[in-house]
């Protein structure tokens, strides 16, 4: 079950990632308080997230962003540069769901016999759940998941 959740400021642009994790723990504390205000004016985008329910009556909820960019998308001649800052927008993004994965490459499982003549079952097992997962992949997938718990209020 999922909710519209109000905005939340992240400064994207202009500082290392560093910087970014730096203000996601001072919102994770701001929020905690029950509120979530604007921390920064320069260089700054607007989110809304979604609040998660948990299924568990001993399980706060928690507040989602997925997708949130960290840097310009590493694409065409900038594919081993390194990351560049973001172009700034204008309003809010709403940040619902998840962004491709970066590319990678994975053993075939699609034989089964094969595929454990070369690894372990755990793996096999494990490989058989996370693949379906790893279709939509991009070079654009500089972005984080942030997940703020217990800030359904």
């Amino acid at each position: 079950m999922r909710a519209p959740v109000g905005p939340i400021s992240a400064r994207l642009a202009g500082g290392p990632l560093w910087q970014l994790l730096g203000l996601l723990f001072i919102t994770l504390a701001l929020l905690d308080q029950g509120t979530a205000r604007e921390l920064w004016k320069p260089n700054q985008a607007l989110f809304v997230g979604v609040i998660l329910e948990l299924n568990s009556k001993h399980l706060e909820p928690v507040e989602v962003f997925k997708s949130v960019p960290y840097a310009a998308a590493p694409i065409g001649s900038y594919r081993f540069a390194p990351p560049r800052k973001l172009i700034p927008w204008t309003g809010t993004k709403l940040a619902d769901t998840f962004s491709p994965v970066c590319p990678q490459n994975y053993p075939d499982v699609a034989n089964r016999s094969a595929a454990l003549m070369s690894m372990p079952k755990g793996r096999y097992q494990y490989l058989k759940k996370v693949i379906p997962l790893l279709v939509n992949q991009s070079e654009d997938c500089l972005t984080l998941n942030i997940y703020v718990p217990g800030s359904g209020e």
